[in-house]
């Protein structure tokens, strides 16, 4: 436990086609007026347009607004202790919709932990649960809501975009825009609100069919489960990101993983899936106990309790056992029609793959996605993208833009993850998955696009942040990481299509034997994408304005600010 601290858019048609172009649940936004949203009944029978009218407020070619009217000892008592995740009561205005006696507290893993141990920010992110203090209560058919605080990238987009790409491909990921806080009529910062993978998705996404578990096995995961960022060991060799600062005792990196030897071509780390090139420096942290790997063990649900344990809707045990044997089946590559939603997985896995986002299944952390199963047939839904576009376990930039679509793992074999593994050996659905990124490719990259995305996107919150007085980064650093994004994803897509055209090896151990082919990449600097996170961990920005502080140690100096952006 840690003590106390200080804790428009660009008019052209095909820019506008792009971002809208996934969006077939979400309306046009209208004009709403402030009024008490308060439904004391869960809506089960009523139509999906009754139920899961939030949708139309998740307009993500707009900032949302989002007010939150709380008591002020209440909200420090919880900035204070946010690791305990407690809730607190408080009124939330979204939109110009009041919903009251709504529960909020911080959120978060390893982005809570790092928050928390630094003393001159308390921007963390939060989870709004509507129905925590009054029963059946919902924000027009939504339980739950996160707004996320963009620790670890400066551009503000990545999370943002990775969503974007998966919704344009055809998954069915979360409803998101971004969002600017205000607490207590006083301007907090530019978040991105997302849809919480939940009963309210349930009913949006799914038509109320089918459970959701969200795998996790953190308590298990060392280092990279307590905080401790695992970026882009430095030149001389740092452990994890850790630069010069000592890990605490007994999370030295295991002495077969290769990690804090500065080389990132040792030979254990080449033995270790895609990792000879700088990848695979976690800690050897597998991720695959506890059955979030989905690697088939027994027919135990007790070995599976990384998922179980983490349903996201009430389940029997005879839902767990449809699970399992759909887990069974797909290790076999037995019947994979019949227990993978084959179509929806290939698309997942094709967007993830081109934002390089290895905090997540396809790297040794082995977590941040969701499992859904209807009726035996597993597919997999995108959570936690802050850390996409190269901002976890990265080598260099060469390893981000040439990470091999056939192979596109991080400290793990193939055979450790089974959901991309077991569907990539049958080739028809390689061949899909290749169409997938093609697609992506041509629909999200091609002729400029996503430099026009980027562009729209800066010209649509950049007064928001560069009003933002908790952000982790100067509106200059801002700025120019939106300059090295776009370099990023254009050379990203550059070396999909070379590996599509097969100009380029598609896998980790093909392009170590012929480096010459791959994009170069040397003129991309990835540390600007998030503040100095290679070797020196995070450098977090000021605090938010207008609260005291009682510490000593911390200017308690109020300074009014006007909700101005709203």
């Amino acid at each position: 436990m840690m003590n106390n601290k200080w804790r428009n858019v660009m008019t052209g048609t095909v820019i506008a086609s792009m971002l809208l172009s996934a969006c077939s649940n979400e309306a046009e936004t209208t004009t709403t007026t402030t009024q008490t949203a308060v439904n004391t009944e869960k809506q089960t029978s009523t139509s999906n347009a009754q139920t899961t009218s939030y949708a139309q407020s998740f307009n993500k070619t707009e900032v949302m607004s989002f007010s939150i009217d709380v008591d002020e000892a209440a909200w420090q008592e919880m900035l204070d202790t946010a690791t305990e995740e407690n809730y607190i009561k408080a009124n939330v205005t979204i939109n110009g919709t009041t919903i009251q006696n709504v529960g909020i507290r911080a959120k978060g893993n390893s982005s809570l932990r790092q928050v928390s141990q630094d003393d001159t920010t308390d921007r963390y992110s939060f989870k709004i649960k509507f129905d925590e203090y009054v029963k059946g209560q919902t924000w027009n058919g939504l339980d739950k809501m996160v707004v996320n605080n963009m620790i670890s990238d400066a551009s503000y987009m990545k999370e943002y975009i990775s969503y974007d790409i998966m919704s344009y491909i055809g998954v069915d990921a979360p409803l998101f825009a971004f969002a600017n806080m205000s607490v207590n009529g006083k301007t907090w910062g530019l978040y991105l609100a997302v849809e919480d993978i939940d009963s309210g998705y349930l009913a949006r996404a799914k038509n109320g069919e089918g459970e959701i578990y969200k795998p996790n096995n953190d308590d298990n995961m060392g280092a990279g489960g307590m905080g401790i960022p695992m970026g882009n060991p430095s030149a001389a060799g740092d452990f994890a990101g850790m630069g010069d600062r000592q890990l605490p005792e007994g999370m030295e990196p295991p002495s077969d993983t290769g990690a804090g030897t500065g080389n990132a071509n040792s030979q254990n780390a080449n033995t270790r899936g895609a990792g000879g090139r700088g990848f695979g420096r976690g800690g050897g942290m597998n991720g695959g106990t506890k059955g979030v790997s989905l690697v088939y063990t027994d027919d135990k649900v007790s070995s599976y309790s990384g998922i179980f344990d983490h349903a996201k809707t009430k389940t029997t045990e005879e839902d767990e056992q449809r699970v399992i044997e759909a887990l069974k089946n797909l290790n076999a590559g037995t019947d994979l029609e019949k227990v993978v939603d084959v179509d929806a997985v290939l698309k997942y896995f094709a967007a993830h793959n081109v934002v390089v986002n290895m905090d997540s299944y396809t790297s040794n952390m082995g977590h941040n996605y969701y499992l859904y199963e209807n009726n035996g047939q597993l597919s997999m839904l995108p959570w936690d993208y802050n850390m996409a576009f190269g901002g976890f376990q990265a080598g260099s930039a060469s390893d981000v833009v040439n990470l091999a679509i056939d192979t596109p793992l991080s400290g793990v074999t193939m055979e450790e993850r089974p959901m991309l593994s077991k569907l990539l050996e049958v080739p028809e659905y390689k061949a899909k998955y290749h169409q997938y990124l093609q697609e992506i490719v041509d629909g999200y990259f091609a002729d400029g696009k996503f430099e026009q995305t980027v562009q729209t996107l800066d010209k649509l919150i950049t007064d928001y942040v560069k009003n933002d007085p908790t952000s982790f980064v100067t509106y200059d650093k801002h700025k120019a990481a939106i300059v090295e994004l776009t370099k990023l994803g254009t050379l990203r897509a550059e070396s999909i299509q070379g590996q599509l055209n097969g100009t380029i090896p598609a896998t980790t151990e093909e392009q170590k034997a012929s480096p010459n082919t791959l994009i170069d990449a040397t003129a991309l600097d990835l540390t600007k994408l998030g503040d100095d996170l290679k070797g020196k961990g995070m450098n977090f920005g000021g605090r938010p304005q207008g609260f005291k502080r009682n510490s000593g140690n911390v200017d308690t100096k109020e300074t009014e600010q006007t909700d101005t952006a709203k």
